[in-house]
């Protein structure tokens, strides 16, 4: 067996093993922001800025406020109708027509929420922009309209969700 061409790679492993460290070793113990208690240095953290009127702002939330109520409004419009049908409907054969009506009055009640549901969207966005902007300093304040009209929103929409799977609950599925 031939071990001359190893002897580069050996060479290289043995230098490897020699140096000394340039300084000392790091220390293994606990650093002071380790130990959950806030250092001399450390600034103390800022608490949020009470909601600065901020128009632009004011404007988009209350565009996507707007968008909300006339989706639940569209939704609770078609409604009734949709739940008449959806009951007619309970004890029918899957693709009778009182089943086929039903099934078309759930997913037009799908359709008139979308703006509740895109305003719901949007207002997710603004708020997750508007928190990243308040970190980066540049934004203060409005969180707190966001995230009221956003739970109104989502109180909407769960709302609805809800209707709409007793609806379908209703009917017997293919």
């Amino acid at each position: 067996m031939n071990l001359r061409p190893l002897l580069p790679s050996l060479a290289l492993l043995l230098a490897g093993c020699t140096g000394a460290p340039a300084g000392p070793y790091p220390s293994l113990a606990k650093r002071p922001i380790e130990s959950g208690l806030p250092t001399a240095n450390a600034p103390a953290p800022s608490l949020p800025t009470a909601s600065m009127s901020d128009p632009a702002l004011d404007a988009e939330v209350a565009k996507l406020e707007m968008q909300a109520q006339a989706g639940a409004s569209a939704f609770d419009k078609g409604y009734p109708d949709a739940q008449r049908r959806a009951q007619t409907a309970a004890k029918s054969a899957i693709s009778s027509e009182a089943w086929v009506a039903a099934q078309v009055a759930i997913s037009g009640l799908e359709s008139a929420r979308n703006n509740s549901v895109s305003a719901l969207a949007g207002l997710d966005t603004l708020y997750s922009d508007r928190i990243n902007a308040l970190a980066d300093g540049k934004a203060a304040g409005g969180i707190e309209t966001i995230d009221m009209v956003r739970r109104e929103t989502l109180a909407t929409v769960d709302s609805q969700n809800d209707k709409l799977d007793a609806l379908k609950g209703l009917l017997p599925q293919p």
